[in-house]
């Protein structure tokens, strides 16, 4: 196959591991900046065009689409699909993730777990919507955070009734969410690929620390994961409608809670704690399931 892999950073240890996979295979793989791809939208020819070339007759493409370029990102990969580019996560699944109150509308749709979760827009609800996710201590989450940045554990109600009206005054919009103490500060990464689990992490929060991202000093290892835990992680993912994707879970008193389902999840953490060929893993579900022209969208709608 001739595959198009969208990527800012061509030493990112997960380009370069999917790179290093494919061509194990016997693959070529390229590596676009997704930003220089610029699009011609016609309903003849649709075609991307790459720093002055014409980009034709690739096979299949792998979104690593950064938050921060979300909506170009997704545009090109869309275009993509209309040139009949099969592509690893389709474009809607892609946005429907990266859009965390619609996703947990989604989720919630389909009766999967999920913390109790508050949203508003007015400083007047902010009493009635912390009361409504069962008090402090409680999480306010920016909907356009990323690996832990917008995150604010507020122990105290004053001090919850401050962060959110200081968000919803810079007309930011924020999600306010019940804290599982019983997590102890750690959370589990389950990789999904196709209709399986393939691998899973446990990520523990540094020492004062609540958010467990490995960015932030979180450290992985291996678990093992209940049958209702993988179930979880493999509904959240159709859910979504996307093929390979990282979901994040918390362990309650309530069952696992989803916390987020992640397009583009990285590969060193659970390639590291797991030992286990993760990358190889994805090549091998797109030989298995390439096929020109098949972009169709799956998943929830909405």
């Amino acid at each position: 196959m001739k595959i198009a892999l969208l990527s800012r950073n061509a030493n990112l240890y997960s380009t370069r591991r999917l790179v290093e996979a494919a061509e194990a295979r016997g693959h070529t793989v390229r590596i676009l900046d997704v930003l220089r791809c610029y699009m011609n939208i016609t309903s003849l020819a649709p075609s991307i065009h790459y720093k002055g070339e014409d980009l034709i007759n690739f096979d299949a493409v792998i979104p690593r689409i950064g938050a921060s370029v979300t909506f170009y990102g997704t545009a090109v990969l869309r275009q993509f699909e209309m040139m009949g580019v099969y592509p690893l996560n389709e474009s809607v699944a892609v946005a429907r993730s990266r859009d965390k109150l619609r996703a947990l509308q989604l989720l919630s749709r389909k009766g999967i777990g999920l913390p109790v979760t508050g949203f508003a827009n007015k400083p007047d609800d902010i009493q009635d919507l912390i009361e409504m996710v069962g008090g402090t201590p409680l999480v306010i989450k920016l909907l356009q955070g990323t690996q832990g940045i917008g995150v604010v554990l507020a122990e105290t109600k004053k001090a919850a009734e401050s962060v959110i009206e200081s968000f919803l005054g810079l007309k930011a919009s924020v999600l306010v969410q019940e804290y599982i103490k019983e997590a102890g500060g750690a959370d589990i990464r389950c990789l999904v690929i196709g209709d399986k689990v393939v691998a899973a992490m446990k990520r523990q929060a540094k020492a004062g620390e609540f958010r467990s991202n490995i960015h932030r000093g979180g450290a992985a290892s291996l678990i093992k994961i209940t049958p209702e835990e993988r179930s979880t992680a493999t509904r959240a993912a159709k859910t979504m409608g996307l093929n390979v994707c990282g979901v994040d879970i918390l362990r309650s008193t309530h069952g696992p809670v989803v916390m987020e389902v992640n397009s583009s999840p990285g590969l060193e953490g659970i390639e590291s704690a797991t030992n286990r060929d993760i990358a190889g893993m994805v090549i091998s579900f797109l030989e298995k399931n390439w096929k020109q022209g098949k972009t169709g969208t799956k998943g929830s709608r909405g």
